[in-house]
């Protein structure tokens, strides 16, 4: 807010247009692209982003600039949160069913392009991942803070398999969640003879039980996810109560040819935000390191335990 920000009158002249309540229906459920916005709405982008200016200007919305794109969502700072929370039924009756069907399909099509692209470049992940990653090893990463002995661990987001026989070095069995066919292709032939289960499956939605691992991993996988915050939640879920979740990422940077040449949607991310996600989640931020690899870029471990 301009001046006062519990002072409610901008938003409700904010709000006091349909655009704009469109906008903050659907992005109070996702956050979405300026073009994603704009094809869920089926309007001009001018007129889109004069909307979204408003929004933003009030605080209604917040942008998210990562390096050419920028993305849009719902405030969530203590005073804005609750005033949405209060508005969600009236909200729910402020755009059509077509927009939340267009948002699906842009969230699904989201996915197939993910999938898509590790179905294509499977044969090459290895050698693609040791071009960024240099010398750091994420499997000495995961030996350093795993437990000695695990009933079951799981990597979610595993790829061709590396990390699985990593795992099974102190599991008793081992599961490997994948959306592509041809990594978890991969990672069964890599893993034969071991005890180790493939699952195909989206890390937003995992084909799994609740508190079914004692150990999860997700590396350099959350920012290919359309939602990573919504994987976070599902990892807690498949946790037990006296769990361990390890996460390696990127820390955030700016390098656009990581979208291009590795199918990255997130630019890494920032302590801050992890943090934030895995408080919502229902995680508690154990530890941090970080590892400087290739290109300027540098991973980050972080480790978790439920609440």
């Amino acid at each position: 807010m301009q001046k006062d920000v519990a002072n409610p009158l901008p938003w409700f002249k904010a709000l006091a247009d349909e655009t704009r309540l469109r906008l903050v229906r659907v992005l109070s459920r996702h956050e979405l692209s300026v073009g994603e916005i704009v094809s869920v709405l089926e309007l001009g982008q001018s007129r889109v982003s004069r909307h979204l200016g408003i929004l933003v200007g009030c605080h209604l919305l917040v942008s998210r600039r990562e390096g050419a794109w920028t993305f849009y969502s719902a405030a969530t700072d203590e005073k804005t949160a609750p005033f949405l929370a209060c508005l969600a039924p009236w909200l729910d009756a402020a755009g059509s069913e077509a927009d939340l069907l267009a948002v699906d399909e842009v969230l699904r099509q989201r996915r197939l392009e993910t999938r898509r692209f590790f179905n294509a470049i499977a044969p090459d992940w290895a050698a693609l991942r040791r071009e960024v990653l240099g010398d750091v090893d994420p499997a000495v990463l995961v030996r350093e803070v795993m437990p000695e002995r695990v009933a079951r661990a799981a990597d979610l987001g595993c790829g061709p398999g590396d990390l699985l026989p990593v795992l099974c070095e102190r599991a008793a069995a081992v599961i490997g969640v994948d959306s592509s066919p041809s990594m978890l292709s991969l990672a069964e032939r890599r893993t034969a003879g071991l005890p180790v289960g493939v699952r195909m499956g989206e890390l937003e939605h995992l084909p799994m039980a609740d508190g079914e691992v004692d150990f999860a991993v997700i590396c350099l996988t959350l920012h290919h996810l359309p939602d990573p915050a919504a994987a976070l939640a599902e990892a807690r879920r498949v946790l037990a109560p006296s769990g361990r979740l390890v996460v390696i990422d990127f820390t955030s940077h700016g390098d656009e040819a990581m979208r291009r040449r590795f199918g990255d949607r997130w630019l890494g991310f920032s302590r801050e935000k992890l943090a934030e996600w895995l408080g919502r989640a229902g995680f508690v931020l154990a530890d941090w390191s970080e590892h400087p690899v290739s290109k300027g870029l540098v991973a980050a471990r972080a480790v978790a335990r439920p609440r």
